[in-house]
C-alpha cells in the first residue's frame, strides 16, 4: 500500500544511500515524457526536502530542457534484493550549469569527473512509497567504467564540443542552454 509523506524519512535516506540505481522522469508542457536511468556516485541527500543528482554528459539532455522550461521532476528508487519498495520523490527542479555561481559549492560534494555537464536540485513536495512486490530480483555487479573512460579521453574541450554538437536541442527541439550564448 502507498504511503505518502511531506519529507524524507531517515529509513528513507538510508534506503536511497544504498542504491546503485535510480529513474529520473521529466516532461515539458507538450512532446515527449523522458524517462532516464542514471547510476553511479552520482546522488546527495542535502537535507529532508532536497537533494541533488549531478548529470554526467551523455547521448541527449532531455532532462535540462524539460526543467527549464517547467521544472517538474520526479525520482524513483526500487529494490532488486531483500524487502521490497519502490520510493518516488516528487517536485520541482533547478538546473545548475558550470558557469553558474552553486556550481563550486555542489561540486565539492561529488568526485570530479570531466564530463559532469549540469546538476539538478530537487525541492520535493511529496515522497512516496509503495510495495514493489512486483520488482523482480537482480544482483549488482558493479558500475560500467565507458562513460568515464570516454569523457576522459574526449577531455574538457571535447566534452564541451560534443554539448555543441549532441546536447543542445531535445528530441523536441526545445533548447537545454548547455552552452551560454545558446
Amino acid at each position: 500500500m502507498a504511503e505518502r509523506f511531506k519529507v524524507l524519512r531517515e529509513k528513507h535516506i538510508e534506503f536511497i544511500k544504498q542504491q546503485h540505481i535510480f529513474f529520473v522522469g521529466t516532461a515539458g508542457a507538450e512532446g515527449r515524457v523522458n524517462v532516464s536511468p542514471k547510476g553511479m556516485d552520482t546522488l546527495r541527500v542535502i537535507n529532508e526536502r532536497k537533494v541533488v543528482w549531478l548529470n554526467l554528459t551523455g547521448s541527449g539532455n532531455e532532462t535540462s530542457a524539460h526543467v527549464q522550461e517547467i521544472g517538474r521532476m520526479t525520482l524513483m528508487f526500487c529494490s532488486f534484493a531483500k524487502q521490497p519498495l519502490i520510493l518516488r520523490l516528487y517536485g520541482k527542479a533547478d538546473v545548475i550549469h558550470p558557469r553558474d555561481g552553486m556550481w563550486k559549492e555542489l561540486s565539492s560534494l561529488f568526485d570530479e569527473y570531466v564530463g559532469a555537464r549540469q546538476f539538478f536540485q530537487l525541492n520535493l513536495d511529496l515522497v512516496l512509497t509503495s510495495c514493489g512486490h512486483a520488482v523482480p530480483f537482480f544482483k549488482y555487479q558493479g558500475d560500467r567504467e565507458l562513460l568515464i573512460k570516454s569523457a576522459n579521453k574526449q577531455g574538457r574541450d571535447g566534452i564541451e564540443e560534443y554539448w555543441k554538437e549532441k546536447n543542445q536541442i531535445s528530441l523536441d527541439g526545445k533548447p537545454t542552454y548547455i552552452l551560454k550564448n545558446a
